[in-house]
């Protein structure tokens, strides 16, 4: 699996009023750098206090409080569950989030829509790294009485989420899907938050839900929907229940790979679980640190490209926009294979190796552009005005700037030149074909 950090192209704001505050609110998304995360910007005590959404800023006393907090230089902000499942689900790794008011504005009709057309109409922008992601390598449980999620290994990211309400018009209900963009759009943002009426007071005696209105909350009442309108989907209830989990499982810090199951879970057993997660993430990485690429490394080369041993002819990628050019190194040894017979006690590197690492340079480029990289592969289908400088021999360190000229379809022509050392070694133009792998 392959990701790619995204941010949002510009700054957007929305003004509303906090569900459980029910004070004044503004939220504002602004573009980041890469391996910013997402991070909460409050002003408070006329300063600005920043407030990563990561698990470890969540406290402990979120049971019973229907909605998850985060806390940071003693500043606490409340609800912000769904501000994250619309930027997770978008796929967007690194925003500032910038937070008038308490809590952020819950949308109009209480579900995530708005939040995901703000995002959309921003813009959401490649920005040429891959994103540290957590894989689910084996599963991961959390139960409480009868609570459970769990996590299993899986090559997406996968959310099953089961409840059992009392209500008839809930009662049991399961959902399943991959989370991806355009899914999180059409089957998750719409699905509206809810609750059962005979729980409003108690919310609202615990100083809770004061900003709830018929508009923007679903109210059940002994298998009555109270609202004026229609659900959305026979099963919103659990959608939502995803909606939320989804923005709770966004605390880990980074995307996840791996297929989570939820059974009548809610906020504070979403915060334990992800807290779970965190600490195996961390025992896994005891000696070094998380990893903030500045490049594309090997690893992640590899998850776009088939090729390997002895034909892998890429080692780094330096710079990556999307669609338009990538810079990438090959490091030539005396260890490559085909030193052995060219030539003997002359090492060159042949000039069609150059060209195909050219080519795979531009294949990452290619790649990186289309949906779901593993079932695809670039076929190398022409050159033109191949030009040969001098020769590349062991020790040099060859980098490759490679242009898109034009893309129709799956066919693209790309304008490539290789330099050691600042200078031009080869250069050609390169015709490839996207096909199923």
């Amino acid at each position: 699996m392959l990701l790619l950090q995204k941010t949002v192209a510009k700054r957007v704001e929305m003004e509303g009023t906090g569900l459980h505050t029910g004070g004044p609110a503004r939220i504002s998304f602004m573009p980041a750098e890469p391996n910013t995360g997402l991070l909460f910007r409050v002003h408070a005590d006329g300063e600005d206090i920043d407030i990563p959404a990561i698990i470890e800023n969540v406290p402990d006393d979120l049971d019973g409080l229907r909605n998850t907090a985060l806390v940071s230089n003693g500043v606490r902000i409340h609800t912000v569950e769904h501000v994250l499942s619309a930027l997770y689900g978008m796929g967007i790794t690194n925003c500032i989030i910038e937070l008038d008011g308490e809590e952020p504005p819950e949308p109009v009709e209480g579900s995530t829509t708005a939040y995901v057309d703000l995002l959309s109409g921003a813009g959401i922008v490649d920005q040429g790294l891959p994103a540290t992601y957590y894989r689910i390598d084996s599963p991961v449980e959390y139960r409480d009485g009868d609570i459970l999620l769990r996590a299993v290994p899986c090559d997406r990211f996968m959310v099953t989420f089961k409840i059992n309400y009392p209500d008839p018009l809930i009662g049991c209900q399961e959902y399943t899907c991959e989370m991806r963009p355009q899914v999180y759009r059409d089957e998750i943002a719409p699905s509206r938050t809810f609750a059962l009426k005979r729980d409003i007071e108690l919310l609202q005696n615990m100083g809770l839900g004061q900003g709830g209105t018929l508009e923007n909350a679903l109210i059940v009442d002994d298998g009555v929907l109270v609202n004026d309108t229609e659900l959305r989907f026979p099963d919103e209830f659990v959608r939502h229940k995803i909606l939320d989990l989804v923005g709770d499982l966004a605390l880990l810090g980074m995307p996840l790979q791996g297929h989570v199951i939820a059974e009548r879970s809610g906020h504070a057993s979403n915060a334990a679980f992800t807290r779970l997660l965190a600490r195996s993430e961390r025992r896994q990485n005891r000696i070094y640190p998380r990893r903030k690429p500045t490049y594309w490394d090997i690893n992640s080369i590899m998850k776009v490209m088939p090729h390997r041993y002895p034909l892998l002819l890429v080692d780094r990628i330096l710079e990556l926009e999307c669609g338009k050019r990538v810079v990438g190194l090959k490091n030539v040894t005396i260890n490559e294979p085909f030193f052995n017979g060219h030539f003997p006690g002359h090492p060159i590197m042949p000039a069609v190796l150059i060209t195909e690492a050219m080519a795979q340079v531009g294949g990452v480029l290619l790649m990186s552009s289309i949906e779901d990289p593993e079932t695809k592969l670039v076929y190398f289908s022409g050159i033109d005005n191949a030009r040969f400088r001098r020769p590349v021999t062991p020790g040099d360190q060859i980098r490759f700037e490679v242009e898109m000229v034009k893309i129709r379809g799956p066919i693209c022509k790309m304008k490539g030149v290789a330099l050691v050392d600042g200078e031009l070694v080869a250069e050609a133009d390169l015709m490839s074909t996207i096909v199923d792998r």
